[in-house]
């Protein structure tokens, strides 16, 4: 089946949004790892992600997208705390996409997605408190491979909802790329701004700045000094530089690794107030993975 590569970009923005904080834009299929210890600690967090999503083309220029996403988080929490830190060893975050996309004139592609999410300890039976319903929709106008253009760029804009965030409103979503020259490239956006150098088109190096995060329901009240939490939370502002190899156009492993300018790792009550702070200090950041883009 043969795609235009701004329908597949559009689709795959359409099924990563802003929720998957490390989601590339082109990817159909990704496995990656990351890992953060805690500075002065014997504490950590690492984290697994598995995705794949299919595009099925209904007609001319139309496609539904269906896809699934899942991550298991470890939290070794050796240090000593106030409640039983054995249930939240293992969290699991699993997304179920669905999207649909279609052209709406010569340079702009329209598309929507829903995403219901659980995001649990799932140490029990699944509830409606692990369940979470995201989407958004979305608008990009793709000029990275008309040749009259000097310097090709991509724009991309959006609102999305993500009902883990606490906030009962769309938030927008921009993202914005450029090819300066054959050596030089830079995206602007959200979940991640960077700047890439080419040595060739096999091997790429880049600073960058981006967020990560989760959410996920507990399952089991912990009781802190009198509040009750039942969620937990992780948000990361980090910096560093990344590496990618491409064994083929599509085929990519790739390698970061960073520092975290702002890390907040908390309990919260059912009204997402904080209870407790598992972790404020700033520490080492690893990602690496493999992917198949377009």
């Amino acid at each position: 089946m043969k795609l235009h590569f701004g329908t597949i970009l559009l689709i795959l923005t359409l099924l990563c949004g802003v929720n998957v904080a490390h989601a590339q834009l082109t990817d159909l299929a990704r496995l990656e790892y990351s890992y953060v210890p805690k500075s002065n600690s014997e504490d950590s967090f690492d984290r697994f992600r598995g995705l794949l999503n299919y595009p099925i083309k209904t007609s001319e220029d139309c496609y539904l997208i269906v896809g699934a996403e899942y991550s298991r988080l470890t939290l070794d929490l050796e240090d000593d705390y106030p409640f039983p830190t054995s249930n939240l060893r293992r969290l699991h975050i699993i997304d179920f996409n669905l999207g649909y996309t279609f052209k709406l004139s010569e340079n702009w592609r329209l598309g929507a997605k829903i995403t219901p999410r659980i995001a649990s300890t799932l140490r029990h039976k699944i509830t409606g408190d692990d369940m979470f319903l995201n989407g958004g929709v979305y608008a990009i106008n793709d000029k990275t491979k008309d040749q009259n253009i000097k310097k090709p760029y991509r724009l991309v804009l959006g609102l999305t909802y993500n009902s883990t965030t606490g906030i009962p409103l769309p938030l927008p979503f921009v993202s914005y790329f450029r090819r300066l020259n054959e050596n030089w490239s830079y995206n602007l956006g959200v979940p991640k701004t960077n700047v890439k150098y080419f040595f060739n088109e096999k091997n790429i190096v880049q600073t960058f700045v981006g967020i990560d995060g989760y959410f996920a329901n507990t399952q089991e009240v912990f009781t802190i000094d009198g509040k009750e939490a039942d969620s937990v939370s992780l948000s990361v502002i980090l910096a560093g530089l990344g590496y990618e190899y491409c064994f083929t156009d599509n085929l990519v492993w790739y390698s970061y690794v960073g520092y975290t300018l702002s890390m907040s790792n908390r309990l919260r009550d059912e009204n997402r107030e904080d209870v407790f702070k598992l972790d404020n200090v700033n520490a080492f950041y690893l990602r690496t993975g493999i992917k198949f883009k377009i």
